[in-house]
């Protein structure tokens, strides 16, 4: 009946650990590595900043192409009063001139892209009534006028600063798309770091709960033993500090794995307080790797090459601009038009004048001391070392190619190794076990097998986790997913090329 009892109240007892298992399942959000980097991908502070960048440059290139359009434009002047008293020095006379008036002007500017130049057409409308006295004879007028013209304002001999702004623009939306591409491969990198960082850190946890289950059965025989005056008290002290030891481990790789998890809630954006779980698998699956195929597609496609290729363009305008500093240019202002006044708004053109006018300017430079030569020279340094920069940014891609690619073959042996440390420490754990059983083996001789087994454990995870993180290493550095077998293309400029 007894024993009835017992069983019973066993059943109860699973029963009840396993609805606590449940309800701290549901607590707990399970990750895995795709759910992590969607996550970030929408909520990391960093893709914000790079969208941010990102929108920033796109607006500035809107900005500089609705410029380029028609601008529409009204100034409205609706009073100004001046009463001045003036001397005229012919006649040694003062006089007083009172003047009031209002005006409007509507203008529409059209910048013109070929040519750098710029169309206007103009109208000036407005009242006046002004009045003087004059050698003791009043004076007094009163009229509507109106001043329509069209003119065109075109620069000669320079670069077109309109095509270059704008060029500039494009190029610079070109890089934040790049910047941007990059942050997000970046981004995969560290979260995928995060994300094994607390998968090894249940993992410690795991083994440190074996672990202290392993110390807490010793502990039990051998406190039977000396009990039964079969081992001597000093096997159950040392026991016991064996046990502490293996609770001081599992509290120590708790706050650890709390650590873990704030940092990667923190990196992929999650709210702090919500506890996670996370799902890894990290089965070797070994994926061939061709070094030369590795080496083309990093040269071919490594955003940083294209960036190297802007700083450059970028360096060939600024010697344009360095040029045209101190330089031989001109300048040509057309103007036709016609004004009408009269006293009376609809009698305004009854008697128009013709008002065209033409200015050529020129600047020419005589001597500067040889300042401009010197800002070439410098900026020609500049593109000099933006060019060095290229070459050494394409032995970079290679270099770092090999590496990866020696660092994977690497790993694959490591794991051998490691997975074989964890088989021989697991029998020679179980070896000295049955020794320290049978009273051939002091409890901190076993506790030194314990402590080899979770290490070696611990390796092969490791081991495990250090390839997979080359294998992405190698997706990052050549833009190519081997084990996918396909490009990794980063974000399109179909956007920005439909404007």
């Amino acid at each position: 009946m007894n024993k009835r009892k017992r069983f019973v109240g066993l059943i109860v007892f699973i029963m009840v650990c396993c609805c606590f298992s449940a309800q701290s399942l549901q607590a707990q959000q399970v990750l895995t590595l795709d759910k992590a980097l969607d996550i970030a991908r929408n909520s990391s502070p960093d893709i914000q900043r790079s969208l941010l960048s990102l929108e920033r440059a796109e607006q500035s290139l809107a900005a500089q192409r609705a410029s380029l359009k028609s601008n529409f434009s009204l100034t409205l002047n609706p009073v100004s009063y001046s009463n001045n008293r003036s001397f005229n020095s012919t006649f040694s006379e003062w006089y007083t001139n009172e003047n009031f008036e209002t005006s409007g002007t509507f203008r529409v500017d059209q910048p013109i892209l070929l040519t750098n130049g710029t169309l206007s057409l103009v109208n000036k409308f407005g009242w006046k009534k002004s009045s003087s006295d004059f050698q003791q004879n009043d004076s007094e007028n009163e009229a509507f006028n109106n001043n329509l013209y069209l003119s065109l304002n075109q620069p000669l001999f320079t670069y077109n600063s309109l095509k270059l702004d704008l060029k500039a623009l494009e190029l610079d939306l070109e890089n934040t798309n790049l910047s941007y591409s990059m942050q997000l491969l970046n981004m995969e990198k560290n979260v995928t770091q995060f994300f094994y960082n607390v998968y090894l850190a249940q993992m410690n946890l795991n083994i440190a709960k074996e672990e202290l289950a392993n110390t807490q059965k010793s502990y039990d025989l051998i406190t039977n033993k000396v009990e039964a005056g079969l081992a001597a008290k000093e096997e159950l002290y040392q026991a016991e500090l064996n046990l502490a030891t293996a609770k001081s481990t599992l509290q120590n790789k708790e706050v650890s794995l709390e650590n873990s998890k704030d940092e990667f809630k923190n990196y992929i954006g999650m709210d702090l307080f919500e506890d996670i779980i996370v799902f890894a698998d990290i089965n070797l699956n070994v994926v061939p790797v061709d070094l030369e195929q590795a080496i083309q597609s990093g040269l071919t496609s490594r955003m940083e090459l294209r960036q190297k290729e802007i700083n450059l363009e970028n360096s060939q305008f600024d010697l344009i601009k360095v040029k045209a500093s101190n330089e031989f240019k001109g300048s040509v202002d057309l103007s036709v038009g016609i004004i009408g006044d009269n006293k009376k708004l609809e009698n305004i053109y009854d008697n128009p004048t013709r008002n065209p006018s033409v200015q050529v300017s020129f600047n020419v430079p005589l001597w500067d001391w040889g300042a401009k030569k010197a800002r070439i020279r410098a900026q020609e340094a500049q593109i000099a070392t933006q060019e060095l920069s290229f070459e050494d940014e394409k032995k970079s891609i290679i270099i770092d190619i090999r590496k990866v690619h020696r660092n994977l073959r690497n790993q694959l042996t490591q794991i051998d190794i490691a997975q074989q440390n964890e088989r021989n420490a697991e029998l020679t754990y179980e070896i000295n076990l049955e020794r320290y059983k049978n009273g051939d083996l002091t409890g901190m001789d076993l506790n030194l097998y314990q402590t080899q087994l979770s290490d070696k454990k611990i390796a092969s995870i490791q081991a495990l986790i250090n390839y997979k993180l080359e294998l992405l290493n190698m997706k990052i550095q050549t833009l190519y997913d081997f084990e996918k077998k396909e490009s990794v293309l980063p974000l399109n400029n179909e956007n920005t090329k439909k404007k």
